[in-house]
């Protein structure tokens, strides 16, 4: 070994030290980026116009008490209902039957598509008795628009059918009642039952199933369950409401895929802050309705969501 050996070997272990500390400094950098990233920012609602700010970021624990669960659910619904005071029903109706006939054809289709078919539908079948009596490929033919037009035309008619005969032609008004008809199931149900009758209800589509998940209400994954776990955070009278604003919640911002979470007024209040866009600006590139300045689902919305800049769908065939 030559002399200058031991010197070039201590040289190239320095270099090397040097080399993994850098490695070691730029991952902390990456590291702490990521979680930068991940951090909600406490004026998230500035992005959409009109929202409130939350007011801090509450990061729920993992082993959260039920009153801290309670407390955190309620304080964003409060938070929801300033960002959507005019939120409601998304289905045109002027009467309970026009309401669970609407609420049965909307399955598997939107309430826009609905809503650009009922007018029809009920102008030439305006009357329980009038759609029992109706011709099924007459009535297959004005639901075609909606997808699985011939089991919706089962359904409907049937249900017509059945207030005739057994409830003199009028929607009943109790929840035990309402499923026996056909095509009701509870989450109908109690669409009826709350916006036709006042009477509290939980919606659980499936906008609310999502969300309530994300926000760690609960675990659960069936419909029934979670409409229980749910109820029990929240007094009864603010049922009917409070599906309203969640779901008002899950059509405009926080979406299956890509949730505009930058976007998001409630977003220090959410576990899955993150799962989204939370760039302020792409995030509200991705808002829908009147938050994203485009018209709604109803042909004819309550005032109070044109009041605060909404703008009806348009008819069937308008576009």
């Amino acid at each position: 070994m030559t002399k200058g050996a031991p010197v070039k070997k201590a040289a190239a272990v320095k270099k090397a030290a040097v080399k993994k500390a850098a490695v070691k400094k730029t991952a902390v950098k990456k590291t702490a980026a990521v979680r930068k990233a991940a951090v909600a920012p406490k004026k998230a609602s500035a992005a959409v116009e009109g929202a409130p700010p939350a007011k801090s970021v509450a990061k729920p624990p993992k082993n959260e008490s039920r009153t801290a669960l309670v407390r955190r659910a309620r304080r964003i619904d409060r938070e929801l209902a300033e960002v959507y005071p005019y939120a409601h029903p998304e289905l045109d109706f002027e009467n309970p039957f026009q309401l669970v006939v609407a609420t049965v054809l909307s399955a598997q289709t939107t309430d826009l598509r609905v809503n650009q078919t009922t007018p029809g539908l009920f102008a030439k079948y305006p009357t329980p008795e009038d759609l029992a009596a109706a011709d099924p490929e007459e009535v297959e033919e004005i639901l075609r628009p909606t997808g699985f037009f011939r089991a919706k035309t089962k359904s409907v008619m049937g249900l017509s059918k059945a207030l005739v005969e057994q409830f003199g032609g009028e929607v009943p008004g109790r929840l035990e009642d309402l499923v026996k008809l056909p095509g009701v199931g509870r989450k109908t149900a109690f669409v009826v039952l709350g916006n036709a009758f006042g009477r509290p209800g939980i919606t659980v589509d499936t906008h609310f199933q999502r969300l309530v998940r994300r926000w760690q209400w609960t675990d659960q994954t069936d419909p029934d369950k979670i409409e229980a776990a749910v109820g029990a955070l929240f007094p009864k009278g603010d049922w009917t409401m409070l599906s309203h604003h969640v779901i008002f919640h899950g059509r405009r911002i926080c979406h299956a895929r890509k949730p505009a979470c930058g976007a998001c007024p409630i977003a220090p209040l959410c576990p899955a802050y993150g799962e989204g866009e939370t760039d302020p600006d792409k995030a509200k590139k991705l808002l829908k309705y009147e938050k994203g300045g485009f018209p709604g689902q109803r042909l004819k919305p309550p005032q109070s969501y044109l009041d605060a800049g909404g703008k009806p769908a348009p008819p069937l065939g308008a576009g």
